[in-house]
C-alpha cells in the first residue's frame, strides 16, 4: 500500500510483479475463451487473430514488455510473458534477485538504452 501511495502520480514506466504466473496457462486460457465465443456463435473461427488473442490475455490492459531482466545467470525465459516479450530486449545478469540492487538496474537500463530497437526487423530494414 505504501508503494502504491508513493507512486500514485508517476507516469512513463510500468513495473509488473507476477507471482504464481505461467504464460502457457495464460495463452491456453485465452484460446479457451475464444473457443467459447466461437461455440456460442458470437465469433467466427476465421476472425481469431493477434488482436483477439491479446484481448483475452491477463495483461490485456498493460503495454507489451520493452525490457526483460533475467537474474540468477539463467539463460532462459522460464514461461514468463511469452506472448508479451515477442519484441522485448532481453538482459541477463548473474546477480541473484535478492541481491539485485539499484546499480544492477541502472546497468541494465544503460545497456538497454544503447540498443537499436528493431521489433523483429533487420538493421537494413530499419535504415530503409
Amino acid at each position: 500500500n505504501k508503494a502504491i501511495e508513493l507512486t500514485r502520480n508517476n507516469i512513463g514506466a510500468t513495473l509488473i510483479v507476477a507471482l504464481n504466473y505461467g504464460s502457457q496457462a495464460e495463452i491456453v486460457r485465452a484460446c479457451q475463451l475464444l473457443a467459447e465465443e466461437v461455440q456460442r456463435g458470437s465469433l467466427e473461427a476465421k476472425d481469431i487473430n493477434h488482436k483477439k488473442i491479446e484481448e483475452n490475455l491477463y495483461t490485456k490492459d498493460i503495454p507489451n514488455v520493452d525490457l526483460l531482466i533475467r537474474t540468477s545467470g539463467e539463460q532462459r525465459i522460464s514461461n514468463f510473458l511469452l506472448w508479451q516479450i515477442a519484441y522485448a530486449e532481453l538482459y541477463f545478469t548473474d546477480v541473484l534477485w535478492p541481491d539485485f540492487r539499484k546499480e544492477d538496474f541502472l546497468k541494465a537500463i544503460q545497456i538497454y538504452s544503447s540498443r537499436e530497437r528493431r521489433y523483429g526487423k533487420t538493421g537494413e530494414q530499419i535504415k530503409s
